[in-house]
C-alpha cells in the first residue's frame, strides 16, 4: 500500500501564493515504481479536475486555467511532489489532492488539502 499526505493548504487573499507538498510513503518497489505524480482539485458541486502532472522523467503538463501561474515539481528520491501556486484567484478555491500513477496501473490518492482564496 502507498500513502499520500498533502500539506500546505490554507486561506490566502487573491493574488497571493501557496506551496502545496505531497509525500508518498509505503511499499514502493521497482515493481510498482511511480511513473507520474499529479495534483487534482475539486470544488464543491464540481467534478474533480486535473491541475498538473509531472512524470518520473520530469515532463510536466498543466491545465489551461493554471498555466503561467502554477508550477509542479518533484523529488524522485524523496518521493515528494510540490505545487507552487502564484497569482491565486477565488476560482482556485478547492480541495487539492495528490495522485500517484504506478507501473502496472495502480493509482493512489491523498486525503486532500483545502485551498481557499478570498476576493
Amino acid at each position: 500500500q502507498v500513502q499520500l499526505v498533502e500539506s500546505g493548504g490554507g486561506l490566502v487573499q487573491a493574488g497571493g501564493s501557496l506551496r502545496l507538498s505531497c509525500a508518498a510513503s509505503g511499499i514502493i518497489t521497482s515493481g510498482n515504481g511511480i511513473n507520474a505524480m499529479a495534483w487534482y482539485r475539486q470544488a464543491p458541486g464540481k467534478q474533480r479536475e486535473l491541475v498538473a502532472t509531472i512524470t518520473s522523467g520530469g515532463s510536466t503538463n498543466y491545465a489551461d486555467s493554471v498555466k503561467g501561474r502554477f508550477t509542479i515539481s518533484g523529488d524522485n528520491a524523496k518521493k515528494m511532489v510540490y505545487l507552487q501556486m502564484n497569482s491565486l484567484k477565488p476560482e482556485d478555491t478547492a480541495v487539492h489532492l495528490c495522485n500517484t500513477i504506478h507501473q502496472g496501473g495502480s493509482r493512489y490518492w491523498g486525503q486532500g488539502t483545502q485551498v481557499t482564496v478570498s476576493s
